[in-house]
């Protein structure tokens, strides 16, 4: 077999990858539009060139699923006709309709490729609000969120969406943003949280009133995800009336900055990641481990600080909520989650509520 045939197997081998992870976590469409590409990726040269020179891990840079937004940005265009009504479940030729998008729109895929995703999964936030209120039983504080790879900021806002986390209601009830992903395990803490603060950091922040930018973040949910497009519809506009604060920077050297403020008495700092550290290499990981690792080396009780994390394994087996706290300095795993927080798996044993 040619040098050739070696790497296109190579690249059709992740999009087909990510094909089969779609359809394990419930997105048949999807799956079977990433399968198309990956067996008619040769109509579009550029993106094909896309896949072949990037520079590093095709499944860290998650290029399967910026191929699968590139396709669905241009379905919710109407461009061309033939995909549009396919993604409208018009039609069901799946392979004439992506085949067309590849072969007249190589350049608009490519040129989309290159940027990072920006998903903003507002799911998630049930179980960073989970985990919140794990730290509450530790420090019964209100909480300071800085949060990292922020996007548009939609997760600040978590404590104004409502929630039904395992039995127990939590945030505003009148909220028009609801998640109530499934639940296995013992409930988390009925504790409330109150977020005093939020702030985030991005490289390439996202305006919500921006029309393009909320278009390019639907884009990124999958089609066959009905629920999260609405979900995410009513979040984005929460926000242009509650207006998110992301400054732009990048995270390691924003965080060190806001960590070396004097923390004020009586609040918990919590730093909050949600697949974030993919993106980072190496050696940014571990400025990111230091750099939370001093600032709690300074936490009290009565300043504390935890880390969240909803990130990936190493070998992306399985995506895991980890909680850490300073001044204890301990670190747990809190529950196994679907990407997009649509199950989570609560491995923490129930906690009893603080009482005032």
């Amino acid at each position: 077999m040619s040098k050739q045939l070696l790497d296109d197997e190579r690249d059709a081998g992740e999009l087909r990858r990510q094909a089969a992870l779609a359809r394990a976590i419930g997105s048949p469409f999807v799956a079977a539009v990433l399968e198309s590409g990956a067996h008619q990726l040769a109509r579009a040269p550029l993106t094909a060139t896309v896949f072949a020179r990037w520079p590093g891990d095709r499944a860290a840079a998650a290029l399967a699923m910026r191929f699968n937004a590139a396709l669905h940005a241009l379905a919710r265009r109407n461009t061309p006709a033939r995909l549009g009504a396919l993604y409208r479940g018009e039609h069901r030729d799946i392979d004439g309709a992506v085949g067309e998008a590849l072969a007249l729109h190589d350049g608009f895929i490519a040129d989309w490729m290159q940027h990072t995703p920006q998903t903003n999964e507002v799911g998630r936030a049930a179980a960073i609000l989970a985990a919140l209120k794990v730290a509450r039983t530790r420090f019964d504080l209100p909480v300071e969120l800085l949060e990292l790879g922020a996007s548009a900021g939609l997760n600040l806002n978590l404590c104004r969406y409502a929630y039904e986390i395992g039995g127990v209601a939590a945030g505003d009830p009148a909220s028009p943003v609801r998640i109530a992903p499934d639940w296995i395990g013992a409930p988390p803490p009925g504790t409330p949280v109150e977020v005093v603060a939020a702030r985030g950091v991005d490289l390439a922040p996202l305006d919500v009133t921006d029309a393009a930018t909320r278009e390019r973040l639907m884009a990124f949910v999958f089609a066959d995800q009905s629920a999260r497009s609405r979900r995410l519809e009513s979040a984005l506009a929460l926000a242009r009336a509650w207006p998110p604060r992301v400054e732009r920077g990048d995270a390691v050297t924003w965080l060190r900055d806001r960590l070396a403020e004097p923390a004020p008495a009586g609040r918990c700092r919590a730093v909050v990641h949600s697949m974030v550290t993919q993106y980072l290499d190496d050696a940014a990981r571990a400025r990111l481990d230091a750099v939370i690792a001093a600032a709690g080396a300074a936490a009290t009780e009565d300043r504390p600080l935890v880390r969240i994390g909803f990130e990936w394994t190493e070998d992306r087996a399985a995506v895991l909520l980890r909680l850490t706290s300073y001044p204890h300095g301990g670190m747990e795993v809190l529950a196994e989650c679907h990407p997009y927080g649509a199950t989570i798996t609560w491995r923490a044993p129930a906690a009893p509520s603080l009482t005032k």
